[in-house]
């Protein structure tokens, strides 16, 4: 198996990995869904990559309601949903532990609430999927919190406890229907996105390339 013929859904598509990633994912053969907020910047999105290649969709990624009417809106347009990204994240820190505000935190905050958004509502399709994928990108910062970086760190840890429970949904599933695991929730850490992008876009390529079972649950370091 591989990534093309399959349609991926990139959460929060906008920003400039988003765009690497897309174009990694359209090269591969793969139909991108393009989500964000802001109509500029996805019909910007939609112009550099080919409105033939992707489609974009406006939605605020951290409101329920919005994305769940995206995710019937796709199914009434019979748009399979093989895979499944969010891209919303920043960096809020500095300062010590002290210098760690509940302001700072709740900005950060937004990335996770898209991860549990999104995995929830898009469930269904990709367990229903003959392989789906859900991928986060996380942080070496997990492994090694520091104290001017606890916020960002605990805001990670959380959005990668949540994937790996998506993983053991996916697997309880397919025990339950005593059917071979189609499904995959994967974890893939960096410690500075902006150096290693093009092997982030690669390595999310390269996802339908192995068997659901070897992926599932898996903490991935990108180099």
């Amino acid at each position: 198996m591989n990534v093309a013929g399959r349609a991926v859904l990139l959460a929060g598509a906008t920003s400039p990995s988003g765009l690497t990633i897309a174009q990694a994912l359209v090269a591969a053969g793969a139909r991108v869904i393009g989500v964000g907020r802001d109509r500029g910047r996805l019909d910007a999105l939609a112009a550099a990559i080919g409105s033939d290649a992707i489609r974009v969709e406006q939605a605020s990624l951290t409101d329920e309601a919005e994305v769940a009417d995206l995710a019937a809106r796709l199914a009434d347009d019979d748009e399979r949903i093989d895979g499944v990204v969010p891209l919303v994240g920043g960096w809020r820190g500095g300062g010590g532990l002290a210098g760690q505000s509940e302001e700072d935190y709740r900005a950060l905050e937004g990335s996770f609430t898209t991860v549990r958004v999104v995995s929830r509502a898009f469930d269904a399709a990709l367990r229903s999927s003959e392989a789906g994928r859900f991928a986060i990108l996380s942080s070496t910062a997990v492994a090694r919190p520091l104290a001017g970086g606890a916020n960002y760190a605990a805001v990670k840890a959380a959005s990668e406890a949540w994937t790996r429970a998506v993983a053991q949904g996916y697997a309880k599933a397919a025990r339950d229907a005593e059917q071979p695991l189609h499904a995959a929730a994967v974890v893939l850490r960096v410690r500075s996105l902006d150096e290693v992008i093009d092997q982030v876009a690669a390595r999310i390529v390269a996802l339908w390339d192995a068997d659901a079972a070897e992926l599932n649950d898996r903490i991935i370091d990108v180099a």
